[in-house]
């Protein structure tokens, strides 16, 4: 079945860096755009970055352009999220997610809706900014 585990998170001070990671499983990790997702206390997921299949083509949220950097390896099937000078309001539960919307072409302009719009995702993890 598909597993998508992500691991990486923890506790930083503001301007700090983290990089998550996610492992997926149970299917051809090399065929499916992927997203990072985060969801903060009392509001609702929004999408953070997503990157097409063959990794040439990524995709950034704008409240986190130039300081996130996604990347995925599809021989190790692992999807990754540098974060960089982070901010106390990046803190929240973040997942990665395999989106409905698999058209390569279209995602770009779509993804803040589609990016979230996933038929699996992980249990996440927990990242927190404060000093």
């Amino acid at each position: 079945q598909v597993q998508l585990v992500e691991s990486g998170g923890g506790m930083v001070q503001p301007g700090g860096s983290l990089m998550l990671s996610c492992i997926a499983s149970g299917f051809t990790f090399s065929r499916f755009i992927m997203t990072w997702v985060r969801q903060a206390p009392g509001k609702g997921p929004e999408w953070v970055s997503g990157i097409v299949e063959n990794g040439e083509l990524k995709y950034y949220s704008e409240s986190v352009k130039g300081r996130f950097t996604i990347s995925r390896d599809n021989v190790k099937t692992m999807l990754y999220l540098f974060m960089n000078n982070l901010k106390p309001e990046y803190s929240a539960l973040y997942y990665c997610a395999r989106p409905r919307w698999q058209m390569s072409s279209t995602f770009g302009q779509r993804a803040p809706s589609v990016g979230i719009d996933y038929d699996y995702r992980g249990q996440g993890t927990q990242v927190t900014v404060s000093s």
